[in-house]
């Protein structure tokens, strides 16, 4: 911190160039954050594709890395890593996201006839609760309702979203071209971005853009691998067990898994729910799809996190939830995809900044403890 303070004092004395006021330089940087906000207003879905591939490029850099370690080519490694990929999406375009789309759908139209016979079952079940029936009844009926017409709203406005850009082919053919390219120019890119930082404050933006590295690398690809791994148990077990719905409700569970305890909680009363209609008389299959669900989060807090996450930052759900729904609202699925990242990014800035005000003088504070004060 202190470092970093002494760094940014010492180059303000200039190296022959005259440094803008810290007034303007504020003024410049609040211009050219707007311009980036406008820019994702208006080109939000234009810029879909190119977000898309850029945050595949970071996602797969690390293992490139490694690759070219080993004695690759970085185009080498870059294109089997490319092809590896591609293969890996159009198995999943081809057998799972129709699957879970199609589950997603029937699951929504069919919300209305299983709380109406959940309610049956109950009533038949519990006689005694027949003072409340009507009102179970009622409340079963619109919370059904709801679900068919939001879900079926849901899933309409997302399909929408991916493939009512200039097209779902534009989309398809862009997003890997950039990752391609993206990958394979990464150094040349971080030389350039290094070029144009402003000199008097390139030591601590290098700082800064490396713990905002590190947050991201730790918690975005980590969770993201996370995500996938419990989404492919989620389906798989529930699958296994034969819940109907359960290939949807498990990918849905797993993918929404990067809040912590939502998509266990969401996944786990939309697949109990569905468990007790279902297997209603069949304790053992009810209890099976509960333990799926506990052993997924005794996997995800024990075994997944700790080894793939590890000790990186972690984001407050709260402040996920919050990222995800504003940027969501205001910049349609690109600003959603942006969102994680720049919740992490964010958060490094604000912990920056309060590191600043506590080591300044309008924080106020003395000196620290353990050091004598001298008159």
């Amino acid at each position: 911190m202190q470092a970093w303070t002494v760094t940014r004092n010492s180059l303000r004395q200039g190296n022959g160039v005259k440094a803008m006021s810290t007034q303007l330089q504020i003024r410049a940087w609040g211009i050219a954050a707007l311009g980036l906000i406008a820019m994702l207003w208006l080109l939000g879905d234009v810029l879909l594709p190119f977000v898309t591939g850029a945050a595949i490029a970071y996602f797969l850099n690390p293992p490139v890395i490694r690759l070219v370690k080993a004695g690759l080519p970085r185009a080498l490694a870059v294109s089997l890593l490319m092809v590896a990929a591609i293969g890996a999406v159009v198995m999943a375009g081809l057998l799972i996201i129709p699957a879970v789309i199609a589950q997603a759908v029937q699951f929504t139209e069919a919300a209305p006839d299983l709380l109406r016979q959940l309610q049956e079952t109950l009533g038949r079940r519990f006689p005694e609760f027949d003072g409340g029936e009507a009102a179970l009844q009622s409340s079963l009926a619109t919370l059904g309702e709801t679900i068919r017409d939001r879900g079926a709203a849901l899933a309409q406005g997302l399909w929408r979203s991916v493939s009512g850009l200039v097209s779902l082919l534009i989309f398809l053919v862009i997003t890997p071209v950039v990752a391609f390219y993206l990958l394979l120019d990464w150094p040349r890119v971080l030389r350039g971005a290094d070029d144009l930082l402003p000199r008097p404050h390139a030591p601590v933006i290098r700082e800064l853009a490396a713990d905002i590295d590190r947050s991201i690398a730790g918690f975005v690809r980590g969770q993201v691998t996370v995500c996938l791994i419990l989404a492919a148990y989620y389906a798989l077990a529930l699958g296994l067990v034969g819940l109907q719905f359960g290939l949807a409700i498990g990918v849905t569970a797993g993918l929404i898994s990067f809040i912590p305890y939502i998509g266990a909680i969401i996944g786990g009363v939309l697949a109990i729910g569905v468990a007790l209609w279902q297997f209603w008389g069949e304790p053992g299959l009810i209890l099976a799809v509960l333990a799926i669900f506990a052993v997924g989060q005794v996997l995800e807090g024990n075994v997944l996190v700790p080894r793939i996450v590890g000790n990186s930052v972690r984001l407050h759900p709260v402040w996920l939830l919050l990222a995800v729904s504003a940027f969501g609202m205001l910049f349609g699925f690109t600003g959603m995809l942006v969102a994680v990242p720049l919740a992490a990014s964010v958060g490094v800035l604000v912990r920056f900044g309060l590191e600043q005000y506590q080591a300044s003088g309008l924080y106020g504070a003395g000196p620290p403890s353990g050091q004598d004060t001298q008159d």
